[in-house]
Parts: structure tokens; C-alpha cells; sequence
């Protein structure tokens, strides 16, 4: 059969009603047994595929689900999205990602082909400096955002990062280690979340009776680079004992200066290292660092999805970060 196979072609093909053949293809228990199992097997012999779209506008619901994230190189992305995808395929879900590199017009473009094929809803990580004017494409469909929030024009549902604590206690336990000039990289204030981690750790220099040192306090747009090249900065000045990184690639790439640079070069330091990638456990006995429960947060956002379905958007749930020791 040339061309695409649709329900009208297969029909034709079998010699009933187009009518028939759709409700044979959704299990309506009026159709007999053996018309079903007859048309369910020809459809298959000649690879045919549900239209999403065409399902939408009966009202069935295309159970797609898409996923916006900054990128898939960082082990907590990876991770979420791996996680995600093996609860959506638990409640017949089809998870669909897209890759913002947090660029505005990359994420309106994803948004938008999302719309295209009328999916039911999506997780995003929103990009930084967006407002209510570019979230026109978020019409229709059920919003949660992840890590970080943005006012929309509509409610949206959050699940959030309380990081805050376990930032101040990694201040405070390298204060008891003997550090009195500590440093910071972090997100600048274009994202929430590096506007609140800048100021958690703010306030544990003021609970350890630090003084804070702008020069060992480094914001900018979080990415691999932005990390490796500020703390190469601060090695260079040879002033801090200590750094602590607020963001995934952030701390990748401060551990990328820390490995480049030798030791008549630059002095030993202190590291506390945001999120846990597996390879945090065993590097030199062990990484210091902020471990953010990424499991617990890609399956949290599924429960929202299938409960939102009913419910509308929920509250935001924060997740606490927890801060762990190592050599």
C-alpha cells in the first residue's frame, strides 16, 4: 500500500468502515473480537501510526510530555531525564526533550513544537531574563517548572531546590576547618536560583563571622567554561583557602582548574562542589559537595502530571539539599 497509512486506507483495505477501524484501534468493546484482533493485526503489517494531533481533537488526549532542560551534559540533567522518562513510560506517558542551551528563542521554538503536536504538558528549567510575553506558547498545555521559577501569565506548578541550608552549612564547615577566606562561584542574578544561593552563602560568612571579600565572589552565566575560568582567577590570586561552587557545571569545571593547575602554581585548597555526580565519591578520597535528590525530583514530577489532570496546578514543592562530607 503506497503512502501513508491511515485509518481510512486501512478500511479500504479490509473492507469496512472507516469508522469500524478507529474504534477497533481504541479497544471499543462494541466491536467484535475478531474484527478488533483482524484490524489491530493489519495496521501493524502495514506500520501504521496514531496522529497525536488527530487524537487531541477528538478529545482522547496525546499523552506526550515534554521536557526542557539546559543541556544533558551535566550528570543531574542526564540523570532527571533518564529518571523521568522510565515514570512517564510507568503511566503510558511519551517523553519528549529538547534542548534549550537556556537560550529564550531556543525554548520558545521547542515550546512551540510542542503546541505543534499538542501535547499535554511540560517540564522546563526556564531560560533566564524570559517574561510573560514569551510564554505565549505555554497556552494549552499544563506547566511545571523545575530548579527554577518564572512568573507566567497562568499558574504553573514548581518543584524547587532548598539549597539555602546545606550552603551555609558547607560554609560553616569549612570556617570550622580553619578557612577565613572563602571563596564563591555561582549563577548571576538573571536566574532565581543564583540569586538565592549567592545570598545563602552570603549568609554563612555572617554566621561564621566571616568577612565577605567581593573579589572572592564570582557570578556570571553558569555553563563548564564559567567555571573553570573563574576559579583559575582565584587560584592565581592566591588569597582564598577555600571555594564553594553554586551550580552543576560550575563546580565540573572548577574541578577542571583544580586538576590543570600544578602545584608550584597555585596552593591547596578546600573544594565544596554542588550536586553529586558518581565520580564525586572517589577523586582524591572523595569531593565535598551539595547533593540535590534528583530521583526523587523527576518522579515527583510525574505524580504532578497525572495528578494535575484533575487537580490544576499544584503548590510549589521544595526539595531539601543536603550537604555531604567527604575527604
Amino acid at each position: 500500500m503506497a503512502g501513508r497509512v491511515t485509518i481510512k486506507s486501512i478500511a479500504k483495505d479490509l473492507g469496512i468502515s472507516h469508522m469500524t477501524v478507529s474504534r477497533a484501534l481504541s479497544n471499543h468493546p462494541n466491536v467484535l473480537k475478531e474484527t478488533r484482533e483482524a484490524v489491530q493485526k493489519r495496521a501493524q503489517e502495514l506500520g501504521y501510526v496514531k496522529s497525536a494531533a488527530a487524537m487531541a481533537m477528538r478529545g482522547g488526549g496525546t499523552k506526550i510530555v515534554g521536557l526542557l532542560l539546559p543541556n544533558i551534559v551535566n550528570e543531574f540533567y542526564a540523570r532527571f531525564a533518564n529518571t523521568m522518562a522510565l515514570a512517564c513510560e510507568e503511566h503510558s506517558y511519551q517523553l519528549l526533550i529538547h534542548l534549550t542551551n537556556d537560550d529564550l528563542k531556543a525554548e520558545s521554538l521547542a515550546l512551540e513544537g510542542l503546541r505543534e503536536i499538542q501535547a499535554e504538558a511540560v517540564v522546563m528549567v526556564p531560560a533566564p531574563g524570559g517574561t510573560e510575553s514569551t510564554s505565549t506558547h505555554l497556552d494549552g498545555m499544563r506547566v511545571i517548572q523545575l530548579i527554577r521559577q518564572r512568573k507566567e501569565k497562568d499558574p504553573a506548578s514548581a518543584i524547587l531546590v532548598d539549597d539555602a541550608p546545606a550552603i551555609r552549612e558547607a560554609v560553616q564547615h569549612l570556617a570550622d576547618k580553619g578557612h577565613r577566606r572563602i571563596a564563591y562561584i555561582g549563577a548571576d542574578s538573571a536566574l532565581s536560583s543564583g540569586r538565592s544561593r549567592l545570598a545563602s552563602f552570603r549568609q554563612g560568612l555572617a554566621q561564621a563571622k566571616l568577612p565577605e571579600e567581593t573579589n572572592l565572589i564570582q557570578t556570571g552565566v553558569p555553563s563548564f567554561e564559567m567555571g573553570r575560568e573563574y576559579t583559575a582567577e582565584i587560584l592565581q590570586q592566591k588569597q582564598a583557602t577555600a571555594l564553594v561552587c553554586g551550580g552543576f557545571e560550575i563546580s565540573n569545571g572548577a574541578l577542571n582548574a583544580f586538576m590543570d593547575a600544578s602545584e608550584q602554581s597555585a596552593p591547596q585548597m578546600s573544594f565544596v562542589g554542588y550536586g553529586d555526580p558518581s565520580f564525586y565519591s572517589w577523586i582524591n578520597g572523595g569531593i565535598s559537595t551539595i547533593r540535590v535528590p534528583v530521583d526523587r525530583l523527576a518522579r515527583k514530577a510525574v505524580d504532578i502530571l497525572v495528578a494535575s489532570q484533575t487537580n490544576g496546578p499544584s503548590n510549589p514543592l521544595t526539595f531539601e539539599a543536603q550537604l555531604v562530607v567527604r575527604k
